[in-house]
């Protein structure tokens, strides 16, 4: 081709520009056939995304999602057809269940081979039907591409929802279609913005009425306070209102605070479960949080509810008003609307209550447990994380240790997935939030169970990828106790029955030995006092470190108290059956309900 000529555009270069234009600077994903137009597209461009290759695409929408979580924008994964797609699935879940925005860019065979069984042909819309429900489209002429792109983007915006382009091959090579104004064409803009949405008057009256009568005021705080933190602690001061969190919205309070009680739910914390339990009057703001068995009991108290989507409203409790807007001026017009509270009695009852928790939890840290106990390793792990850190959680039993045991500096974001609690996001959330901004440290807290599932093969991207990070610093906490110990201790709780070894046993793994093969460093801690100095070493460390902490698998995974009390003959029923090797744990339960009961 001579030099003067240029390239004929074709429909993949729309894409690439279009994506530009969405302000997409990302492009999470593995590659294949299906999707060579694009990626040649990438290449071609000036202004494209970067494309991070993950090692599996499972991974690669992991890190959409935590792109759009640390980032408050959109993240963008792209797969091949067939088997690239179907990996997908379990990270757009996770973007549908948190409420996410994220696209994701599949390819597909070509248009002519649809419906012959071809290799790696599947039907796509089916199998994103249920995912993203609020719109899948497969593109099927070069003038669709750039209105079904458009419409993805502010679908997934607008409702918090993944959404998937699908791409026949054919249709990528084509060439870049000249859209004008005729029949059949629809001609869009790249363009979406939102404002600000105040609940009805007499909605707030109503709302103001009821939590004005009520004398124990409990703020459930969820995700949806990320942007009216202050405002919710000053409501929460002036109403003497306690405050308990979702998982999600755990990192949007801050802890320190005399009335923050602490995450709900069966991690939860003693004080969230003290202020569930006796309060009269429940707020709910921003948070669709499942564990609706740790609310309140029906008829105990009354609610209000204050939510941007009008569909979750009452959807977890029986509330008697509802507030749909933001929560930032919601929270507002309430604050000018109720009566302020001094040092009511039930302030001091929740002071009280925090405390005691504090006691509590510091205690349980401090029981020995051999190797290492995990509620100490995570504990020491949380204050040294920096003010400019941002922090990945795995899903297991580091998630119960995450919720009681670290105190978040004031923003310092966490994420992880929570609703739909898969295991092996730590590492790819870490990953996806290092891209973001390799300029701040980044910590990453998972199990041994997660890091074998996926975490491992992603510490090869991590490897790969380091040395181009303003701040190398990239700190992954590995509990290895060789349990699966969340449902190991599921399993005595809830079904009563002794731990099933075949199925909680895992292989025996160095990971500290495998992140030094990676050109990382790896540290190995096996005793309490080796844990300071090996913290302190990797939080300074010029390269990602991997801290392979021995911990003990029966330190015991209990709910809050007082409701733990109905489990314990269950547990230790099923302890006394595992014989000699339930005795340490039953060791442990022993002395973490006695430091409750010395606590109360």
């Amino acid at each position: 081709m001579p030099e003067s000529q240029e390239p004929q555009r074709t429909v993949a270069d729309v894409i690439v520009e279009r994506l530009s234009t969405w302000g997409v600077e990302r492009l999470y994903g593995y590659p294949g056939d299906g999707s060579n137009p694009l990626l040649g597209a990438l290449q071609r461009s000036d202004a494209a995304p970067r494309f991070i290759q993950a090692r599996h695409e499972e991974s690669a929408a992991f890190m959409a999602v935590a792109e759009a979580k640390y980032g408050g924008s959109v993240g963008v994964v792209t797969s091949t057809q067939g088997p690239g797609a179907v990996h997908l699935l379990n990270g757009l879940y996770d973007a549908k269940l948190d409420s996410v925005p994220v696209v994701a860019i599949v390819a597909q065979q070509h248009r002519s081979v649809l419906g012959s069984d071809y290799q790696q042909e599947v039907d796509l819309p089916q199998l994103f039907h249920d995912v993203a429900a609020p719109f899948v489209q497969q593109v099927n002429t070069p003038e669709q591409v750039p209105m079904v792109l458009d419409r993805a983007f502010r679908s997934a915006l607008v409702r918090s929802q993944p959404t998937v382009v699908i791409l026949p091959h054919d249709v990528q090579q084509a060439d870049a279609p000249e859209l004008g104004q005729e029949h059949g064409v629809m001609v869009t803009a790249p363009r979406w913005t939102n404002g600000t949405r105040l609940p009805h008057e007499d909605d707030l009256a109503a709302a103001a009425e009821l939590l004005g009568a009520g004398e124990r005021i409990a703020i459930l705080a969820g995700r949806g306070v990320a942007h009216a933190q202050h405002e919710v602690l000053e409501l929460a001061e002036h109403l003497d209102a306690a405050i308990t969190t979702s998982l999600l919205g755990k990192p949007y309070v801050d802890e320190s605070h005399a009335l923050a009680a602490g995450t709900i739910g069966h991690l939860g914390t003693d004080a969230s479960a003290h202020a569930m339990q006796h309060c009269d009057t429940l707020l709910i703001i921003g948070s669709n949080d499942p564990w609706s068995e740790f609310f309140p009991a029906p008829g105990q108290a009354r609610a209000v509810q204050i939510d941007v989507d009008a569909s979750v409203i009452g959807n977890r409790y029986p509330v008697e008003v509802g507030l749909v807007g933001n929560a930032k001026e919601a929270v507002r017009e309430l604050l000018d609307r109720v009566p302020k509270r001094d040092r009511s009695r039930w302030r001091l009852a929740v002071e009280g209550s925090k405390r005691r928790w504090e006691q509590t939890r510091a205690l349980r840290a401090e029981t020995p447990a051999a190797p290492l106990n995990p509620e100490l390793v995570v504990r020491e792990f949380g204050s040294r994380l920096a003010p400019d850190a941002q922090l990945a959680i795995d899903v297991g039993s580091c998630v119960y240790h995450y919720a009681r045991q670290i105190h978040l500096p004031p923003d310092v974001p966490a994420h992880l997935s929570s609703t739909l609690a898969s295991m092996g996001c730590g590492v790819p959330y870490g990953l996806a939030a290092k891209e973001l901004d390799p300029s701040r440290p980044v910590a990453v807290l998972a199990g041994d169970g997660g890091m074998q599932m996926l975490g491992n093969a992603e510490l090869l991207t991590v490897a790969d990828r380091w040395r181009g990070w303003a701040d190398p610093r990239f700190v992954v906490l590995v509990l290895n106790n060789g349990d699966l110990s969340e449902v190991s201790w599921e399993q005595r709780e809830m079904e009563g029955q002794p731990r099933f070894t075949p199925s909680q046993d895992l292989p025996g793994f160095s990971f500290a030995g495998y992140a030094e093969l990676l050109g990382l460093q790896g540290v190995r801690v096996t005793e309490p006092g080796e844990l300071a100095a090996a913290l302190d070493e990797a939080f300074a460390a010029d390269r990602p470190v991997v801290i392979d902490a021995a911990t003990s698998p029966h330190v015991p995974l209990l709910p809050p108290f007082p409701g733990a009390k109905e489990k314990l003959d269950s547990m230790r029923g099923a302890l006394e059956a595992e014989g000699d090797a339930g005795a340490e744990a039953l060791r442990l339960l022993d002395a973490y309900v006695s430091i409750d009961k010395d606590r109360r």
